[in-house]
């Protein structure tokens, strides 16, 4: 199982120094999310519709801890199991809740959850899923397994990202309207093939692995990111990367017209857009084990 919400954000190679600068940039893109969406996600998880108590969460694909360390703010008796294929993520996941103080609250473990045979998760009450379901290589069965492993009566929540965030009015910039789409677009053809159910509709495939929908929430996100020093860097971050996932299909003009918006020392960067604006939309469902 990956980890993260987007292809974009996984690691291009397995060996030496190259695998190892992008597990930090994307662990950099993990950070910068949850900072930036630190409210929204708070929002998410006021929003469910829990029965009773909630003292056992584990939270699949969980990254660098967005998810974990927002549970552990909205339950405050709860423990999180926090999953993840990446041991450096489940560091520092532990190094920022021995910062906050939660360390005995949180226990990690390290598994591909698209093998058959599950590690021992507990029975808990809620199961947290953002942003890694569709990187199952088959989620129909993975579901199952989280019907399985929850208590009678226990929620499953999972979290779906509209793809990456935009950051650009549509005619931006002057000399290359546009050009974010574009990427996009390109990004999207590379990554359709392996990533086939990113942005699904996770409802009727709940109800196929025995969930009982309890309700389906979309959050709309509209940021002003002009002189906004994080969400500047989250734009940036998140653009370098597309840059590299791009960079063979984009004409050279569009190629061009990126490389100026990502030159931070230039008269055309990002970062002095007054423009500059984050667009996205995360959709929430929550379903239910019966008791």
């Amino acid at each position: 199982m990956t980890h993260t919400h987007s292809n974009l954000f996984q690691p291009h190679s397995h060996h030496g120094h190259r695998h190892v600068q992008d597990t930090d940039d994307q662990a950099k893109i993990l950070d910068l999310d949850a900072k930036v969406f630190t409210e929204h996600t708070n929002a998410i998880t006021a929003w469910l519709p829990l029965q009773g108590d909630t003292s056992e969460i584990v939270d699949l694909g969980c990254g660098t801890g967005a998810g974990t360390f927002a549970l552990l703010a909205r339950f405050s008796r709860a423990r999180v199991t926090a999953v993840d294929s990446s041991a450096e993520h489940l560091r520092r996941l532990r190094e920022k809740a021995e910062e906050a103080g939660v360390l005995d609250r949180v226990r990690t473990v390290r598994a591909d959850l698209d093998q058959r045979d599950w590690p021992d998760l507990g029975t808990p009450d809620l199961v947290w899923a953002s942003a890694s379901m569709h990187h199952m290589a088959e989620p129909d069965q993975a579901l199952r397994g989280v019907h399985d492993l929850l208590r009678p009566g226990g929620l499953f929540a999972v979290v779906e990202l509209a793809g990456l965030p935009r950051f650009l009015p549509e005619d931006a910039p002057a000399e290359r309207p546009g050009l974010e789409e574009r990427c996009h677009a390109a990004a999207d053809h590379g990554h359709a093939g392996r990533v086939p159910h990113r942005g699904a509709d996770w409802g009727p495939k709940l109800l196929d692995a025995g969930f009982t929908l309890e309700g389906e929430y979309t959050l709309t996100v509209n940021l002003d990111g002009a002189g906004d020093e994080t969400i500047g860097s989250y734009a940036l971050t998140v653009l370098r990367r597309l840059r590299q996932s791009v960079a063979k299909t984009l004409s050279k003009a569009d190629l061009a017209a990126l490389d100026r918006l990502l030159d931070t020392e230039g008269p055309h960067g990002l970062l002095d857009r007054e423009d500059l604006m984050m667009r996205t939309e995360r959709t929430v469902w929550a379903a239910r084990r019966e008791g």
